[in-house]
């Protein structure tokens, strides 16, 4: 087995329209699916979102194909559950990535650059055709290619990632401490408590792999 990270471009045209609020509303800042599945034509799916519900509220409810949604707010953001039938773009993908031997490895990131990014674990030749197998107005891109033991680090966001990277740069990691919170939001272009809580996942994230790979 292999794990991939995978980055997918969409084409303006071919962005789902939550996806384009992320790229375009200064107040909803990314996305991450944490869970989904495609059965018949129908997307289940459950993400997270950081920033204010009421514009993708208005979005979801703007939408062609909304079966039933649910919000409910928590942290700086909000959950979503939504299920939507798929056009044929989402049939496209969802056959791409459906694949014997692939798991994807949660959560699947939606950012304003318009890009996708997730893990994928499985046998190469499956790995392969996925790549090739993204639809049109879309392109794939691999990042890195490991062994699957090395998608445990694909537990971290690329937001959460950033923001480590920028904190430790900068020095917030420093002891003592050369810069504050205040410094790391302000390099990242969000809100104090959005970086905290970048910083507090990500952290988490890391001290429990760390954790694991010592007790085996």
């Amino acid at each position: 087995m292999k794990s991939v990270r995978l980055v997918v471009t969409y084409d303006a045209e071919a962005l789902h329209p939550t996806h384009e609020l992320v790229c375009e509303s200064p107040r909803v800042d990314r996305e991450y699916l944490l869970e989904g599945r495609a059965d018949d034509g129908v997307e289940t799916v459950l993400s997270y979102v950081e920033g204010d519900a009421e514009p993708y509220e208005r979005v979801l409810e703007s939408m062609d194909g909304l079966l039933e949604y649910d919000l409910r707010a928590a942290g700086d953001g909000f959950f979503v559950y939504a299920r939507s039938e798929l056009d044929d773009r989402g049939r496209s993908l969802a056959s791409a990535f459906d694949r014997e031997t692939l798991v994807v490895v949660p959560p699947i990131e939606f950012r304003p650059d318009r890009t996708m990014a997730l893990t994928l674990i499985g046998h190469p030749a499956d790995l392969q055709a996925t790549v090739d197998g993204v639809p049109s107005g879309l392109e794939a891109s691999v990042w890195w290619i490991g062994d699957h033991a090395q998608a445990a680090g694909g537990r971290l966001t690329d937001r959460q990632r950033e923001a480590l990277a920028v904190a430790h740069e900068l020095g917030y990691y420093d002891v003592p401490r050369s810069v504050g919170l205040e410094a790391v939001a302000a390099e990242l272009d969000c809100a104090k408590a959005t970086a905290s809580t970048l910083l507090r996942r990500g952290e988490a994230r890391l001290v429990a792999d760390a954790v694991v790979g010592r007790g085996r």
